[in-house]
């Protein structure tokens, strides 16, 4: 993948979903977006990984380093033995994440609803044909 691919969508560079939502909305981005948020602090890798206890430490890294390509996580890395790394949230992050708390709280508010349908839709027989 050539670096230009990373930085804009190929097909449709001006393209805010593609560019920005599609890497955000990812399964791990705002979960780790949220855990850092209440931080007064920073967080160490390890307690970011025991927050989100279901993350993999290859897929919490790879996220990390995506939010930081991004501009949402400031990674503090420290030369001391053991290493420590530390990450906190952007202001461009904490302009974000009251959006994504409102999408959590939307989200808390319809779950009832939304499984509800979902088991009517698979009770009627549809099935993912994908």
């Amino acid at each position: 993948m050539d670096i230009q691919d990373k930085i804009l969508d190929v097909h449709f560079p001006e393209c805010p979903i593609r560019n920005v939502i599609a890497r955000i909305g990812d399964r791990w981005s705002i979960l780790i977006l949220l855990t850092l948020e209440p931080a007064e602090k920073s967080m160490r890798f390890k307690e970011l990984e025991q927050a989100i206890p279901d993350i993999s430490q290859k897929m919490l890294t790879r996220t990390l380093r995506d939010l930081e390509a991004d501009g949402f996580v400031i990674r503090h890395a420290y030369a001391e033995v053991p290493p420590r790394v530390e990450y906190e949230l952007t202001e461009r992050a904490r302009t974000l994440t009251p959006l994504l708390n409102n999408l959590v709280a939307w989200a808390a508010s319809n779950l009832s609803g939304i499984v509800k349908d979902r088991e009517q839709y698979y009770k009627k027989g549809n099935r993912d044909n994908s």
